[in-house]
């Protein structure tokens, strides 16, 4: 009966989310990253974001995902993007992390999960609490021009390039 209700209370949550809409202004936030500093959207202005969600510092997916941007933040960067992860873990997790992979960019850790419900990517479980792996390619403008929901982690910067290609008329 307790894994019914589980199971039951775990669907329920991932079909409650915030209604992020292509071509409107992207949610605001303010967390703070790796070194203790407190970011905001604000500080991304001006440039493509590439704000990705992942669950949990240091599982195979994430770290996966993670490598796959380190590898081609050069390219992104030419592209005129920055990548910011942001995760559920706290300011430690996501500094050792950031450093055991050395990831060249902005982590963000929102341990209240107030920023992942605005983009609708929490779940929350009641005793846990994680974002699901979704991303969101945010324009120089703050609007969010795409929403990843599925893709591999071993390729995900690639699918991205492709598209902030697309989109930005840069090659």
């Amino acid at each position: 009966m307790k894994s019914v209700f589980l199971g039951l209370f775990m669907a329920f949550s991932l079909l409650v989310h915030a209604d992020v809409t292509i071509g409107q202004g992207a949610p605001a936030f303010a967390l703070t990253d790796q070194a203790g500093k407190v970011r905001t959207s604000d500080d991304f202005r001006g440039k493509w974001l590439v704000l990705y969600f992942y669950p949990k510092a240091e599982t195979p997916g994430c770290t996966e995902e993670a490598c796959s941007f380190r590898d081609d933040i050069l390219l992104l960067r030419a592209l005129g993007a920055e990548v910011v992860g942001v995760s559920t873990d706290d300011v430690a997790t996501i500094r050792e992390f950031g450093r055991k992979h050395e990831l060249p960019f902005t982590l963000l850790a929102d341990p209240d999960g107030k920023t992942s419900e605005k983009f609708g990517t929490l779940v929350n479980l009641g005793v846990m609490k994680f974002s699901r792996r979704h991303s969101f390619l945010i324009d120089p403008q703050g609007r969010v021009m795409k929403r990843y929901t599925d893709l591999e982690t071993k390729t995900y910067a690639k699918t991205i390039i492709a598209d902030l290609r697309a989109l930005s008329g840069k090659s």
